[in-house]
């Protein structure tokens, strides 16, 4: 597989990591914890190293699988996971509730403090390879937040600090009071803001760059049956990126990929991975998965190779069917 570092940390890993976001089931129609446990399992053995995770994904229910799944075999997994939404404290601001608890967006020393102690509970480690301001906090200083994360380097609990949902000139901030060794941030073929905002200063401070939603929500997986119905809380019901139309679009991309996706060999989901990791984009794509299929299947995409004309025929698609999603 392709290896990337994080930053200056020399943590390296893969440029296919596993995202659990769907893992905790919220906002995602719930899920199979069994099945989560096996495509953790099943991404490790196929060579993906990262994990990220996160506490607000199901309240700290995603951490706590991938705690399990990595049991005996913690030493084989780079884990990601975050600080910064926090249902402890009201301090900070409001940003939405989850399972009917308010979650506020707060970075404050004492509460990173609080978090890391419950990630690393919930994990069953006693270290965070790379651990991530989840959402920015305007009510707390960057040189409070970050004097508490490099506090933590210190004690040996977190190896790498990264931040996410940032501004480049947030990144800035960050950086005048320490290396920063990565960001994490939405990418993906039709999701590319960070290319002119935020990948070139990180390329400039050696700063890695962890793409999530490289799928855009399975958007980009490969066709999607027109029949098919998003439940519960699952947040692509509502989503217009969804909607009939736009699957009529895609259905139009996925066939002009067709004679590629053939030639190479590989599922539509490994052309889309592959693209977001090609020189220009980001080091590591994130890849959701919630069975070991899922996982295996992303994990190859670290394995593809795409020559000049097959970026060029997969932005000339784009091009013709994708600019005018809803």
């Amino acid at each position: 597989m392709n290896i990337t570092t994080l930053g200056a940390s020399g943590i390296e890993c893969e440029t296919v990591g596993l995202g659990t976001w769907a893992m905790g089931g919220w906002m995602w129609g719930g899920g199979d914890d069994a099945a989560a446990i096996d495509a953790i399992r099943a991404s490790v053995d196929a060579g993906v190293r990262l994990i990220d995770t996160a506490p607000a994904y199901g309240l700290g229910h995603a951490e706590r699988l991938v705690g399990t799944a990595l049991k005996g075999r913690r030493h084989d997994a780079v884990i990601a996971t975050k600080c910064g939404l926090v249902w402890h404290t009201q301090q900070g601001a409001h940003f939405f509730d989850e399972d009917g608890k308010p979650v506020h967006r707060h970075l404050g020393r004492a509460s990173i403090f609080h978090e890391v102690e419950q990630s690393l509970a919930r994990l069953e480690t006693d270290y965070i390879d790379l651990y991530i301001t989840h959402w920015q906090d305007s009510t707390t200083p960057v040189a409070e937040t970050m004097g508490a994360l490099l506090d933590l380097k210190r004690q040996g609990k977190i190896r790498a600090i990264g931040i996410s949902n940032a501004t480049p000139e947030t990144l800035a901030e960050y950086l005048e009071q320490g290396p920063v060794d990565a960001i994490q941030e939405r990418y993906s073929l039709i999701d590319r803001d960070i290319e002119s905002t935020l990948l070139p200063p990180c390329r400039d401070h050696g700063v890695a760059s962890l793409g999530y939603s490289s799928l855009a929500l399975g958007l980009l997986a490969g066709p999607i049956d027109p029949d098919r119905q998003f439940t519960g809380d699952d947040q692509r019901a509502g989503n217009p990126r969804f909607s009939a139309a736009n699957r009529q679009r895609l259905k139009a991309f996925f066939e002009a990929l067709a004679p590629l996706q053939q030639r190479l060999d590989c599922s539509y989901a490994q052309l889309m991975i592959a693209w977001t990791t090609r020189n220009g984009g980001v080091s590591t794509a994130l890849c959701g998965a919630r069975t070991p299929a899922q996982a295996i299947q992303n994990a190859g995409a670290a394995d593809l190779r795409l020559d000049t004309a097959a970026l060029a025929a997969i932005d000339a698609a784009a091009a013709r069917h994708l600019a005018t999603l809803d």
